[in-house]
C-alpha cells in the first residue's frame, strides 16, 4: 500500500506541489529538505546541510540544489524548476510523472521514451547525500548533465554575489571538492561511474524563495554554480552520486546507497511513519544524544522540547530506556543553568518531573530514577526558592509569581517587535500545576528513602501544603465554570486557555474532582479540535483561527487559536485517567485526523501547529517533535486502554 504517493496532476500544479515538502536527517543532524518537485521554496531548502562543530554547531547549508538535464537525440531537457523573480526557469516539474517517498523519496521523469528516476536519501551517519539516478527505459544511451548550485551559508541567512567565495574545485577520486569560505568543511561530490567535468564558475543571480516572498521575508539569493558534470547512461543503467563533507569511496557509493536504503525501511503503517520521524529527530553527535525540536529550522537541544518529547520520542516509539537516559543526561548537563539558576522558560525545569514520572510508569523504576535524578530534582525545587531565581518568587501561599517586564516566560512565547503577544505574567495556572506535582514527587521519593525527618521534607512540606491549600482557590471560577490562565496585581483574566488542563493531567493534581470535570467540559466545549487543542477559545476577541498573512499576522495566531499536537496528549491522558477504557473511541476519532495530513505540508511528517478553524490546516515546522512524541504517545495510551478494555 502506497502511503506516500502523488500521481502527474498533482505533481505538475505547482500551487498543489510546492506547498508540500519532504524532510530526510540522520543521526548526525544532516538534513535534506524540498518540495516534492525539487523546487526549494525557503530559504532552509537544499540537499545538503549539516552541523558545522567549529562554527558553534550551527547549521550551514552547502549544497542548496543537484540540477539535471537530459540530451537525447541532439535535445536537451532540462529536469530542474527554479524561481527567478515570478518566472518559473527551467520548468522541469512538467516531466514529472509520480513521486513516492514511502522508502526513500523516489521521482519519476518521463521525457517522451525516457523514463528516469531520481531517488535520495542521507546516509546513516555520515553528513551524506546519496543520490541514484536509473534510466528505466530509452530508445538509446543518454547523457545526463548536473550542476550543483553551492550555498555554504548558514540555513536562516541568504547568499550573494561575492569576491570572497573560492571557487576553485580540487580533483578527488571519482569528482571534485569545493569549499567556498574559510572555516566551511568541505563539500566532496563524488560519482559510482567515469565521468567528465568542466569547470566554469557561474553566479545565478536572483533565485526567489516563494515561501519566503509569501510571509514577508528576505527572499532572494544568488548561487554559485562551479562546473558541469557529465556522464552517459545506458537503459536500465544506475549511477550514484555523494555529496559529503568527507571524501567516499566512489566503488562503494551503490554499496552504500543500498544499505542506508535497507536501514530506512519501508513504510507499512501509520505506527511506522511515527518512528521513522522519532527517529530523524534525534541526533547523535560529539559523543551526546540529544532531540531537535523541528525540522529544519528549529533547534537542537532545547531544555522545554526535550523535556515535553523525550518519552514520546523513545519509550513510546521503541521502548528503549537507555536512549531515554542518554538524552536526558546530556540535557541536564548542557543546561545547568536553566535547570537551576535562571530561565526565561519558567515551567520547563518543573516538566523535567513529569518526564520521570512518565518514564517510571513505563518501565516501573521509581527507586532507579530517584536514586540516579533525585538530587536534580531537589535541586529545581530549591532553586525556585526565595532569592534564587530573578524570573519568579516563591509566594507565602505556596505558589509561584513569574514577571519579567516584556518577558514571556512560559511555552507561549511569541514576540512582536520586541514585545510579547501572550506575557501573562503572575501566578499562572500552568506553572502552578507543574510546581505543585513537582513538590509532591519529590517530598514522597525523598520520604520514602531518606524518611521523614530529612531536611529537605521538613522545609518543603509546610509549601507543598500551602499550595494545595490555595492553588483551587486562587484559579477555580465556578461562575465562569473553567480555571482562570492567569492573575497578575490588576485583574482576573477570563480567557478560556488549554493551560488549565495541566492542573487536570499531573499526576498530583491540586484540584478536586468536580473541578476537574468542569475543566474538561470547558475544553471540550471550546478548545477540542480534531487536529489538537486550540490554544485560545473561538469566543474570545483576540482568537485568529488562521496562521496565515504577515508575521505580525501569524505571531497573533501563535497563541491564540492555533491548535497544538503536543496539548492532545495531556488532554488524552486526563480524560483516560477520568474514563478509563471508555475513552478509546473518542481517543481514536481525536488522532485518526492526522493521518489525512500526511501528503500535506510536511510529507509523511507532523506539523509544529495547525489552524484552530476547519479544515485545520498545518502549518510551521514540518517535523515537530513535541507534536510527534505527543501522537506517540496517544497511540500507546489507546493501545494499553484496548487491553484493558478486553
Amino acid at each position: 500500500m502506497a502511503f506516500l504517493k502523488f500521481n502527474k496532476s498533482e505533481l505538475v500544479n505547482l500551487s498543489y506541489s510546492l506547498k508540500r515538502e519532504i524532510i530526510l536527517a540522520n543521526r548526525t543532524g544532516a538534513y535534506c529538505n524540498t518540495s516534492i518537485v525539487d523546487c526549494n521554496t525557503r530559504r532552509y531548502h537544499g540537499m545538503l546541510a549539516v552541523p558545522v562543530d567549529n562554527l558553534g554547531g550551527q547549521q550551514m547549508l552547502l549544497l542548496s540544489s543537484l540540477d539535471e538535464s537530459i540530451f537525447l537525440g541532439g535535445r536537451q531537457f532540462n529536469l530542474a524548476l527554479h524561481l527567478y523573480g515570478s518566472v518559473y526557469e527551467p520548468r522541469g516539474h512538467k516531466y514529472i510523472v509520480d513521486f513516492n517517498a514511502d522508502s526513500a523519496p523516489v521521482i519519476t521523469y518521463k521525457v517522451g521514451d525516457v523514463v528516469f528516476t531520481k531517488q535520495f536519501l542521507l546516509a546513516h551517519d555520515k553528513d551524506q547525500v546519496l543520490i541514484r539516478y536509473e534510466l528505466v527505459s530509452a530508445p538509446s544511451k543518454i547523457t545526463l548533465q548536473l550542476k550543483p548550485f553551492l550555498a555554504f551559508r548558514n540555513i536562516h541567512q541568504l547568499t550573494h554575489k561575492n569576491p570572497e567565495a573560492n571557487t576553485a574545485a580540487i580533483e578527488i577520486p571519482g569528482g571534485a571538492c569545493y569549499n567556498m569560505y574559510r572555516g566551511c568543511p568541505d563539500l566532496n561530490i563524488q560519482f559510482s561511474c567515469p565521468f567528465t567535468y568542466k569547470h566554469n564558475p557561474l553566479w545565478y543571480d536572483g533565485i526567489t524563495y516563494s515561501d519566503e516572498y509569501r510571509r514577508g521575508f528576505d527572499c532572494v539569493e544568488d548561487l554559485m554554480v562551479p562546473g558541469i558534470f557529465t556522464v552517459e547512461m545506458k537503459p536500465g543503467e544506475s549511477i550514484v552520486v555523494s555529496a559529503g563533507v568527507d571524501e567516499a569511496d566512489p566503488k562503494a557509493l551503490k554499496r552504500n546507497f543500498n544499505t542506508s536504503l535497507r536501514k530506512r525501511g519501508e513504510v507499512n503503517s501509520y505506527h511506522d511513519i511515527l518512528c521513522r520521524n522519532a527517529a530523524l529527530l534525534k541526533r547523535e553527535r560529539n559523543g551526546k544524544t540529544q532531540i531537535t525540536a523541528g525540522h529544519s529550522w528549529l533547534y537542537t537541544g532545547l531544555l522545554r522540547e526535550t523535556v515535553m518529547a523525550l518519552p514520546g520520542l523513545t519509550l513510546f516509539a521503541d521502548g528503549d530506556c537507555t536512549e531515554f537516559e542518554n538524552i536526558l543526561d546530556t540535557l541536564i548537563a548542557d543546561e545547568q543553568e536553566r535547570l537551576f539558576r535562571r530561565t526565561t522558560q519558567i515551567e520547563a525545569p518543573l516538566r523535567l518531573v513529569d518526564t520521570l514520572q512518565q518514564y517510571i510508569a513505563f518501565a516501573g523504576l521509581r527507586d532507579r530514577v530517584w536514586e540516579k535524578y533525585g538530587e536534580t530534582v531537589k535541586g529545581i525545587i530549591e532553586s525556585y526558592g526565595p532569592g534564587r531565581r530573578a524570573e519568579v518568587s516563591l509566594q507565602p501561599n505556596g505558589l509561584l509569581w513569574a514577571q519579567m517586564d516584556r518577558v514571556a516566560l512560559t511555552w507561549m512565547n511569541a514576540y512582536i517587535n520586541g514585545n510579547p503577544v501572550t506575557e501573562r505574567p503572575g501566578f499562572q495556572v500552568d506553572t502552578n500545576a507543574w510546581w505543585y506535582n513537582a513538590l509532591c514527587f519529590a517530598i514522597d521519593n525523598e520520604t520514602r528513602c531518606a524518611g521523614a525527618d530529612s531536611d529537605f521534607v521538613k522545609k518543603w512540606t509546610p509549601v507543598r501544603d500551602a499550595a494545595k491549600a490555595n492553588f483551587q482557590k486562587m484559579f477555580w471560577a465556578p461562575e465562569w465554570g473553567y480555571m482562570r490562565d492567569y492573575i497578575d496585581s490588576t485583574d482576573f483574566h477570563q480567557e478560556v486557555r488549554p493551560n488549565q488542563l495541566v492542573a487536570v493531567y499531573v499526576e498530583n493534581s491540586p484540584i478536586d474532582d468536580e473541578v476537574k470535570s468542569a475543566v474538561m467540559a470547558a475544553v471540550d466545549r471550546e478548545l477540542v479540535t480534531r487536529r489538537g487543542i486550540r490554544t485560545l477559545s473561538p469566543r474570545n476577541i483576540n482568537y485568529r483561527g488562521v496562521y496565515e498573512g504577515s508575521q505580525n499576522d501569524r505571531d497573533l495566531a501563535y497563541h491564540n487559536g492555533c491548535t497544538r499536537t503536543e496539548l492532545l496528549g495531556i488532554y488524552i491522558n486526563a480524560a483516560f485517567r477520568m474514563m478509563g477504557p471508555s475513552f478509546v473511541k473518542k481517543a481514536e476519532w481525536l488522532t485518526e485526523g492526522f493521518q489525512y495530513d500526511l501528503t500535506k505540508h510536511g510529507v509523511g511528517s507532523f506539523a509544529e501547529l495547525y489552524d484552530g478553524d476547519p479544515p485545520h490546516e498545518p502549518h510551521g515546522a514540518i517535523s515537530s517533535a513535541c507534536a510527534t512524541a505527543a501522537l506517540l504517545w496517544c497511540e500507546y495510551m489507546i493501545n494499553t486502554n484496548k487491553v484493558k478494555e478486553e
